[in-house]
């Protein structure tokens, strides 16, 4: 079957590492389903891949690819869970949770096999192409949000690096839920963008906000760490999911954090019940992913590209 995957692990120049052509079909086993992808997403987690970050060389070549929507073997539109192994379903008891494409073969490909436990129904309101875009990002903000910050509507909410796959589903998602949501972008069109998808206002990185935030939803780590902990109100919430820029800030801002009583949270995507929840909350209220473009599978590299130049606003979706 024709993928996109992993031959070679390229840490400075990643791309060296992606290759497009035929890979062996999933063989069927006990307790999982395979499913024919009609569509699937790219994420950072697919360019950290081909760095090496979470994959070693021994799992190669890697089908790359963590989020999907297709239709099982009864013919079912599904989406998929992309952490394998969440209370153990489908692999061994003590077998550690891994994301797909660290130790098992992802989703950019004609099919690929996951726990039956895994997969979810498709909203019948979703195209594949939306459906795709849930199951990291979307989960991931969904996540940060409405788990970890445990904001309310009315809330005041701060999204750094609007554009981002997270970034952008915070906002549209924020907004759906009655939060006054403020984003930051160092390109003008992206903050322009960002208040179309309902920011009630976007920055530059580092300005002053109209006022202190509850909580702040941060993706890029050390370029705006100190300018996070700077906006949150006494007692506000920092969420972080991820660090573009570099996990090392030159000011951590530690005085600021024990003097107002600020928490600071890691997260790490979603369970399978939260992604139940994120596919309802569409549903429900209409909302529906950011898509940059939909790309053939057959062009997957092109979409790499951009998402290594950081080009893209919302989610690059390839189709099957």
């Amino acid at each position: 079957m024709f993928a996109a995957y992993a031959a070679r692990i390229d840490a400075d120049r990643p791309l060296n590492g992606l290759e497009l052509g035929e890979r062996p079909a999933p063989v069927a086993r006990e307790g999982w389903s395979t499913v024919t992808v009609r569509a699937a997403s790219l994420n950072h987690h697919d360019l950290w891949s081909l760095r090496g970050v979470g994959l070693g060389e021994k799992h190669l070549p890697m089908i790359l690819g963590c989020d999907a929507a297709g239709t099982d073997e009864h013919g079912d539109e599904v989406v998929l869970h992309s952490v394998i192994g969440q209370s153990g379903h489908g692999v061994g008891s003590a077998e550690r949770r891994t994301l797909l494409t660290e130790k098992y073969q992802g989703t950019f490909a004609e099919q690929v096999t996951v726990p039956t436990w895994n997969l979810l129904p498709k909203p019948a309101g979703l195209s594949f192409e939306e459906a795709a875009c849930l199951p990291t990002a979307w989960l991931t903000a969904y996540r940060m949000l409405f788990t970890n910050a445990g904001v309310r509507p009315g809330d005041s909410v701060l999204v750094q690096g609007a554009g981002g796959g997270v970034a952008t589903a915070a906002i549209v998602l924020g907004r759906a839920a009655g939060l006054r949501v403020y984003a930051t972008s160092r390109d003008a069109a992206r903050r322009v963008r960002a208040v179309e998808l309902g920011a009630t206002d976007a920055f530059e990185p580092g300005a002053r906000l109209p006022h202190r935030v509850d909580a702040v939803i941060e993706t890029v780590g050390a370029a705006t760490w100190s300018h996070s902990v700077t906006s949150l109100r006494p007692g506000g919430t920092l969420v972080i999911s991820g660090a573009t820029s570099g996990d090392r800030p030159a000011h951590a801002e530690l005085t600021r954090i024990f003097f107002l009583e600020l928490k600071v949270v890691g997260s790490t995507m979603g369970t399978k019940e939260e992604l139940a929840s994120l596919l309802s909350f569409c549903e429900t209220t209409g909302v529906r992913p950011v898509i940059d473009r939909v790309l053939p599978l057959d062009r997957a590299r092109e979409g790499f590209e951009r998402l290594a130049e950081g080009d893209q606003f919302g989610k690059i979706v390839l189709t099957v």
